[in-house]
């Protein structure tokens, strides 16, 4: 376990090939640039942010071209395609890309644009099917809608809520107008949402008439300068255009799905080139020079030197750190503790002075996950499918490597708690057995005792679990404490607590009634005289040395006493083990759940009642396996984050983010 070392590297470089010296340290990333120069009237910065943009936007358009091509012409992918890398291309490879990136945005731009053409469109055909569904129920109307009359007489046209008939309307409209005797009313059509009809009265009485239908919550119809039935022949010829032009246009696009690679291309060149003009920006430059400054891992600082040496004219300068620079952080682990480096850096990369706790967390980390679930049916399907993928996909990103090894390694640890407490699908087998084939008798037999059966054993191993746990991150502080020289303090701040907590638990153990709720063993009494005696001692040591940085006694004393304080954290943190007796329990009992619904539809069904067995069984070990192995994950980083690294681990390091290739489908392998 090793939080790597680092160097500062210093480059100062000809202006003239700063282009070409960036594009090889994106290539290699292996160095972070971070200038810590100030402008001078020699060197000073260049704003490259406006050039940036431009390149980001370029990117953009391909990711966006991209996208549409994935709505139009979906490409045909496996189940595990996700876990795809990203393709590896040579320097002679990318070299010979490069000839086609801007053809590849003007493309990008010409599929964007059809798609904008496209969606126009698109949005244009509902809304000319309401005008359909608007303009049908006036179809044997044969004056155009928006006609309002003669000299002589006036002419209302419009809807009515309600399904209505003509002695209805005549009747509410002489309620409403009772002097009005010129009046004539025609009934288009009626349907349960509204009623369409024309009033015709003299002009003489159009106020009357259009008050009294205002009454009535008359309505417009939609407007059109033509009659009914030439509208609807006019829409439903507008709507087959657009149709046919929605297709047309969607099959432009198609035509452009063999240059998805070619966008891709584009789009990873173009984001490297806008983060390469973001260095730019921070960089101090002459007439003629550059000077590029950063950190770069020590293993990796000869061979970045050798590769710019060999090719440019440039001074390369290598530096320790001074021990007031925030140096970055990057770790390196083996095979077993390397898939929890991502746990570690959720919560906090270690600071300069701190060790890489890595090696720590992975042995508790697979220990408590597998704990948790519990079932060794469920083991054995993460353990193979973890397998199988990091054996099917060798070009999987790192990261997503790292993650599949630690579900991997979990699924193990699953697998092994599985069969010591009987769990295989829960209790599968024995109601397989006694379902199917009239064997009641036969089970799986737990290896060491049914947690389900004997829970007070469980939570018992799991108290015992969180002490071991919680005393690795004592030790641990105190090997931090002896690597900087600081013996004492591992002695104030460690022994004296495993002494307080480890005698308290000890004399806990001489009590009949704490040993009957446990059940376990009550300890002699001489083992608790021993104890008592420790933990008097521990809780003397914390109170005389827990203030020890105040200069008053008193001070020390009340600061020492509320340390002390501190072992009711402890007993919280005991109890938050727990949650492994209950998450292992949950899985079981779910699982349980399951296979006794499954049981109860298929007893005595014969094949019918098989197949709905399985398929209650699949679906129900499917949602339990993923809920709990959720739970599993959460609860696991909990205990870590908590419990473990409450005990000894500050953290706060910053990550290594070296000037690399941020790109999402290819990767340019440099030949050095």
């Amino acid at each position: 376990m090793s939080v790597l070392p680092m160097k500062r590297i210093v480059i100062c470089a000809l202006r003239k090939d700063r282009k070409q010296v960036l594009e090889l340290l994106q290539r290699q990333g292996v160095l972070e640039i971070r200038s810590s120069l100030s402008d001078d009237e020699v060197f000073s910065r260049q704003d490259k942010s406006r050039m940036a943009a431009t390149f980001r936007k370029s990117a953009e358009a391909c990711e966006q071209a991209l996208t549409v091509l994935d709505e139009h012409a979906p490409e045909e992918s496996g189940l595990l395609s996700m876990l795809d890398g990203r393709k590896p291309l040579s320097t002679a490879e990318y070299e010979e890309r490069l000839r086609t990136a801007d053809e590849a945005v003007r493309t990008a731009k010409e599929i964007n644009s059809l798609q904008k053409r496209c969606s126009d469109v698109r949005a244009e055909i509902p809304r000319t099917e309401s005008q359909l569904v608007a303009i049908r129920p006036w179809i044997g109307y044969d004056l155009p809608l928006d006609f309002s009359g003669t000299k002589a007489a006036a002419v209302f046209a419009g809807t009515l809520p309600g399904e209505l008939t003509q002695e209805q309307i005549e009747a509410a409209l002489a309620e409403y107008a009772p002097g009005l005797d010129d009046m004539e009313v025609n009934l288009i059509s009626a349907a349960p949402e509204q009623t369409c009809l024309c009033v015709i009265c003299g002009r003489k009485h159009e106020a009357e008439l259009r008050d009294a239908l205002r009454r009535m919550n008359f309505a417009k119809p939609p407007v059109a300068s033509e009659n009914p039935e030439q509208a609807l022949r006019d829409l439903e010829s507008r709507m087959a255009e657009l149709q046919a032009e929605a297709g047309e246009l969607a099959e432009q696009i198609r035509g452009f799905a063999g240059k998805r690679d070619a966008l891709r291309f584009a789009s990873d060149y173009y984001t490297m080139r806008a983060d390469k003009y973001d260095v730019i920006s921070g960089l101090v430059q002459s007439r003629l020079t550059v000077i590029i400054e950063g950190y770069a891992e020590a293993r990796c600082a000869e061979s970045l030197e050798r590769a710019l040496t060999s090719r440019y004219e440039l001074v390369f300068e290598t530096q320790e750190p001074a021990e007031e620079e925030e140096v970055p952080v990057a770790l390196r682990n083996g095979g077993f503790a390397a898939p929890v480096e991502s746990v570690v850096e959720s919560y906090s990369l270690p600071g300069r002075h701190e060790f890489d706790p890595s090696v720590l967390v992975s042995v508790f980390y697979y220990f408590l996950f597998g704990l948790m679930l519990s079932d060794a049916g469920y083991g054995i399907i993460m353990t193979i499918g973890c397998a199988y993928a990091l054996l099917k996909k060798k070009s999987m990103e790192p990261a997503m490597k790292k993650t599949m090894k630690m579900f991997l390694y979990c699924g193990i640890s699953t697998t092994f708690w599985g069969f010591m407490f009987g769990s295989f699908f829960g209790d599968a087998v024995n109601v397989i057995a006694s379902t199917f084939f009239g064997r009641p008798d036969v089970r799986l037999p737990a290896l060491w005792f049914e947690q389900i059966d004997d829970p007070m054993k469980m939570l018992v191993f799991c108290f015992v679990v969180g002490i071991i746990h919680m005393f690795v991150g004592l030790g641990a502080k105190a090997w931090g404490y002896l690597r900087s020289g600081q013996p004492l303090d591992a002695v104030y701040d460690v022994l004296f607590w495993y002494l307080l907590v480890g005698g308290s638990i000890g004399y806990l153990l001489t009590l009949p009634m704490m040993s009957q709720m446990l059940g376990v063993k009550t300890l002699s009494a001489s083992v608790g005289t021993v104890a008592g005696t420790a933990a008097l001692i521990g809780l003397a040591g914390i109170i005389l040395t827990g203030g020890r940085e105040s200069g008053s006694w008193f001070k020390r004393i009340l600061k020492g006493l509320y340390a002390a304080y501190g072992i009711t954290g402890w007993l919280s943190d005991i109890l938050s083990y727990s949650r492994l007796l209950a998450l292992g329990l949950a899985t079981g009992v779910i699982a349980q759940v399951f296979n006794k619904m499954g049981s109860m539809v298929a007893e005595g069904a014969g094949i019918i009642g098989a197949v709905i067995f399985i398929v209650i069984f699949l679906i129900g070990h499917v949602l339990n396996l993923a809920i709990n192995a959720l739970g599993a994950y959460v609860h696991t980083n909990r205990l870590e984050y908590v419990e473990f690294f409450g005990k000894f681990y500050d953290g706060g390091g910053r990550a290594f983010e070296p000037f690399a290739q941020n790109t999402k489908y290819f990767k340019i392998k440099e030949e050095i």
